[in-house]
């Protein structure tokens, strides 16, 4: 078993019989989760693994061996010259780096800084399995079943992401295929497919991305399901951000399953793109109708041959371990009001809809902090009411 750890230290009180309490458990470590992290320290919540017997604690469950949540795994030649801006965490700014330093080696030194600086409950690693609710009081606990042992919280701040939830698309042949077949998550460079025919499938950022990397050295046929749409212009954060945050924020609120952010904002030209269309690499093929053996067959009926196929096909939420609260409506989306799940208020949901940007994040770290101290000051206030009734009587 690996040795939990918390503030870098080996860590074996979870493992206690008994659930453990906390008033608030923040299930992920990512940007979301860290700014929820920080402003529940800055409301005045404190560490429920050294101060458990406080009015008012929390924990930070994190599924990583270290700090870096999914940026870790990306893959090396992802740099942060190429990445989208990384916004600041709450009050600490980023120390400038090369600009050819890979992200997967930034962004975690920077997530690890913060870490340092804050000193927040982060206990990893830690998978979380299932939330249920303890009974059937719409104000009675959760309770989270985690490889740390089980954990009972008043309120969840959920912050997983979507990196350990690939969109894993299945066509026609696909088990005969005799070539690889890859997802973004398991990508780690060019090198690997030199002199090889690729198909790319996928009509996003890391698509494009990827893309183009490979046709440096490789045959590359890109295949997406509808017409990838590029912008004529810039994206201006004051306009097409606003606009952009405010569409998905309706679906989220009217419980439509949200896609990812590029699907709102569409495809920019930037350099690697530009590249990619200058090496002829972005001749976009409809998608083909099955897999064979020794490549595809394409929508006309004709057949192409590949080695490898990349499935550049993004991710959604992961979410499964919510499944027992029954939060999906029948759409297979999640209602919410800002953070808040409108089917149990108990339950926050960031990183989620219209805060999978960073600074998006940011932002759902502190809003979901505020709601959850309106919810617990008002459930305070319906406690004293009630002791002061039974005291007359």
């Amino acid at each position: 078993m690996t040795m939990l750890e918390y503030n870098g230290a080996a860590y074996d009180g979870a493992m206690s019989d008994g659930a453990r309490r906390a008033t608030v458990v923040v299930i992920g470590a990512g940007q979301a989760g860290l700014s929820a992290g920080y402003h529940l320290k800055a409301r005045g919540f404190v560490s429920a693994l050294t101060d458990p017997e406080a009015e008012r604690t929390f924990v930070m469950l994190d599924a990583e061996e270290r700090a870096g949540g999914a940026w870790q795994h990306r893959w090396d030649s992802l740099t942060m010259s190429t990445v989208n801006n990384i916004f600041d965490l709450p009050r600490f700014h980023q120390t400038p780096v090369d600009p050819s330093t890979p992200s997967k080696v930034a962004v975690p030194a920077y997530f690890t800084a913060f870490e340092q600086a804050t000193e927040l409950p982060i206990l990893r690693p830690v998978t979380v399995s299932s939330v249920h609710r303890a009974d059937d009081d719409p104000d009675g606990e959760l309770v989270i079943e985690s490889s740390a042992g089980q954990w009972t919280t008043r309120v969840l701040v959920n912050a997983t992401g979507t990196w350990t939830n690939p969109v894993q698309p299945h066509y026609p042949g696909q088990e005969n295929f005799r070539g690889r077949q890859l997802h973004t998550k398991e990508y780690v460079s060019l090198e690997e497919f030199a002199g090889l025919r690729v198909a790319v499938v996928g009509g996003g950022i890391s698509a494009l991305q990827q893309l183009e990397e490979i046709s440096r050295v490789a045959t590359v046929r890109w295949y997406t399901r509808r017409e990838p749409v590029f912008r004529g212009h810039g994206f201006s954060p004051e306009v097409e951000g606003r606009e952009t945050i405010e569409k998905v924020t309706a679906d989220a609120e009217a419980g439509n399953p949200v896609g990812s952010i590029v699907s709102y904002t569409h495809l920019a030209w930037t350099p690697y793109a530009l590249a990619a269309k200058e090496r002829g690499a972005l001749d976009r093929r409809p998608m083909f109708t099955a897999i064979e053996p020794y490549g595809v067959r394409e929508a006309d009926g004709s057949f192409t041959g590949v080695d490898v196929i990349l499935w550049a096909t993004g991710f959604r939420p992961a979410l499964t371990h919510l499944d027992p609260l029954g939060l999906h409506n029948d759409r297979g989306g999640i209602e919410v009001r800002g953070t808040e799940v409108v089917a149990d208020p108990r339950v926050h949901l960031i990183g989620f809809g219209p805060s999978q940007s960073t600074v998006g994040a940011n932002r759902a770290g502190r809003d979901a902090v505020n709601g959850i101290v309106s919810l617990l000051d008002a459930q305070l206030l319906d406690t004293q009411r009630l002791d002061r009734e039974a005291a007359r009587v």
